[in-house]
């Protein structure tokens, strides 16, 4: 591959649209109350939810599902990036599992399709759940009582687990927000935030990338836009990276490990999945449904509040149009306002 002149590269980032808010990542783990609907639980689903809690499937004992996605938090966990086992950090801030039924690709780099593939991947990974393999994961769950009631006389094997995880995340409500709710009602939302509404559509032009199409609104056009964020640690050796990501192709190391286990891998982006020149650096737009509780931002968590997050995005989205989105200090409250309304209640 011919070596990638910095100049391409920043006409790259200049010429793309960007409007990137981000979602989240780790905390404590928590158990979730009952599900009020638990009476209709299938079997699939109970087995996924007693998987997710289970800090006892990882290699050290502290780590579950539930660690980087914490309900309360619209399960993301509120760190930059997450914690594995051994207090190992990661490279990336934990999504929203609530949105993850909603996109067509999975991860920041879009770099899997498929949740049942998806749910297995943290158990093995160094960097999360560290289990020597899934092997290792069904020796742990087979030799425990508690799973022997979704056994049915027959060990639990690789796909229950996996069906079990993915019908428990397609089981996560999505409740609808003061936005979604206002199609019906408009006076649910206050002024400064049909004010910002109309700013979102409009001359912020937020709306390009975070679509407002669907009942509820999607709120992501599920492609791949440069924010950037991050992309300057690396800009110079992109050759040097795309030696790593080969190595790893021809050694069959996931590619999901490397990006956790190597931050300068993981600030490629959407090409570590494609090769495509102009992926690099780009990250697949979030959706913004509780956007208020799922700070910091970004794929890697560099910003702190939603706040901060409006300004960068503001100037990127400039650079991007060659021309400057002026936004008074009044427009980038009512904004924000708009933004909040986007978020659930509880």
């Amino acid at each position: 591959m011919e070596r990638i002149a910095l100049r391409g590269i920043l006409q790259i980032f200049l010429v793309t649209p960007v409007m990137f808010f981000a979602m989240s990542g780790l905390a404590g783990c928590e158990r979730l109350p009952p599900a009020s609907n638990a009476q209709k639980d299938t079997p699939a689903i109970a087995l996924g939810r007693e998987l997710f809690f289970d800090q006892s499937l990882s290699a050290d004992g502290t780590v579950s599902c539930a660690n980087c996605h914490v309900a309360s938090k619209s399960f993301t966990d509120g760190l930059s990036v997450s914690i594995g086992v051994d207090e190992r950090p990661g490279t990336r801030n934990a999504p929203d599992l609530s949105d993850a039924t909603v996109y067509s690709t999975l991860f920041w780099d879009g770099r899997e399709s498929e949740l049942n593939v998806v749910a297995l991947q943290a158990f093995t990974n160094p960097r999360e759940m560290g289990l020597t393999d899934v092997d290792a994961l069904l020796r742990q769950v087979n030799g425990q009582p508690r799973y022997a009631r979704f056994a049915k006389g027959n060990p639990l094997d690789q796909s229950d687990i996996a069906d079990g995880l993915t019908q428990y995340l397609r089981s996560l409500p999505r409740q609808p927000t003061r936005y979604d709710q206002s199609a019906e009602k408009p006076s649910l939302l206050t002024v400064d935030e049909r004010a910002g509404l109309a700013l979102f559509t409009g001359k912020a032009a937020c709306a390009e990338c975070h679509v407002l199409a669907g009942n509820p609104a999607a709120l992501t056009d599920q492609k791949f836009h440069h924010a950037g964020v991050g992309f300057e640690q690396i800009a110079g050796d992109v050759t040097v990276l795309l030696g790593r990501l080969e190595h790893a192709t021809r050694t069959g190391q996931p590619l999901g490990e490397l990006v956790l286990s190597e931050r300068e891998i993981a600030e490629l982006g959407r090409f570590s999945v494609t090769r495509r020149p102009p992926d690099l650096g780009a990250f697949r737009t979030p959706s913004l449904r509780n956007v208020a509780r799922t700070a910091p931002y970004m794929h890697d968590g560099s910003v702190a509040t939603l706040d901060k997050a409006v300004e960068r995005e503001i100037y990127y989205r400039s650079l991007g149009r060659g021309r400057a989105v002026n936004l008074t200090v009044t427009e980038q409250r009512q904004l924000t306002a708009f933004l909040l309304a986007l978020s659930t209640e509880n």
